[in-house]
């Protein structure tokens, strides 16, 4: 069965957005959890996936340009990732979003819809999220892995990862500094 790796890029106090429902502190919103070898799939929620295509699609498009949630323009892992994220398919999980420009999109419905998804041959699915998809999906047993990037900021209020889950034990799989202010926590959910 393939592994569904989610990856969450966290404050310190373990909010995944701000007040203003962002992550301001995120300085790339690139894939620094060292997946890209390792998936050939991506899993979303409705509330990101919006959001998430139009920002990679205008990187892709217009390379040297801040976008949106950037005030600087792209690094060079967010082009490989926006040059990467329209070929690799994409799952949507919603029972509302049904429209994508992207050609490699297919919407799930249901648990049971992603349990099917991880039975298919393939390598690992990233869950790229958002918070609350990610959080339900551990709550349901469906996720595999977690791979956190701590940074160091106390963010006080906004939407934290783990808000509304029952407790459960992980097991670490490895830690590592990725600078020198930034943590890598690994995780398995079982």
């Amino acid at each position: 069965m393939r592994k569904l790796i989610a990856g969450m890029k966290l404050s310190l106090d373990g909010m995944a957005t701000g007040p203003e429902d962002m992550a301001d502190w995120v300085d790339a919103w690139s894939e620094d959890y060292g997946l890209t070898g390792e998936i050939d799939a991506c899993l979303l929620g409705a509330g990101m996936f919006p959001g998430y295509e139009a920002y990679w699609t205008a990187v892709r498009a217009d390379p040297a340009t801040p976008h949106w949630i950037r005030e600087t323009p792209p690094t060079k892992a967010e082009l490989a990732w926006a040059n990467l994220a329209p070929r690799m398919p994409h799952y949507v999980l919603s029972n509302g979003v049904t429209e994508t420009r992207w050609p490699n999109v297919a919407f799930l419905r249901s648990l049971a819809d992603v349990e099917a998804l991880k039975r298919q041959p393939g390598k690992s699915i990233y869950l790229v999220g958002g918070a609350r998809l990610t959080a339900g999906l551990i709550e349901a047993g469906l996720v595999d892995q977690v791979r956190l990037i701590l940074h160091p900021l106390i963010a006080g209020e906004g939407r934290r990862l783990f808000a509304e889950s029952g407790r459960r034990a992980l097991r670490l799989l490895d830690s590592r500094a990725i600078d020198e202010s930034r943590v890598m926590l690994s995780y398995a959910t079982r």
